[in-house]
């Protein structure tokens, strides 16, 4: 079963509090999503830490429930 879009938004979220978190579904299937992610937790952290932060708060959901995400992260533009 495909995950909705709010609902990865949500599970970002609450691993993520300070982000604010955007996603788009790329092919209109509910499986194909790319993610927006911007956070000042992100500041001074690589690329793949970042990133880990988003796996872990989806709680082992990418590769089951959720088929394909693309991921992007930031900081805030100050």
């Amino acid at each position: 079963m495909a995950m909705q879009a709010e609902t990865i938004a949500d599970m970002i979220r609450s691993g993520i509090p300070s982000a604010t978190v955007t996603i788009q579904d790329l092919r209109g299937d509910g499986e194909h999503y790319s993610a927006h992610i911007v956070s000042p937790s992100f500041k001074g952290l690589t690329r793949v830490q970042q990133h880990q932060m988003v796996y872990k708060a989806l709680q082992g959901k990418m590769g089951g429930e959720l088929h394909a995400l693309a991921i992007q992260t930031s900081v805030p533009k100050e």
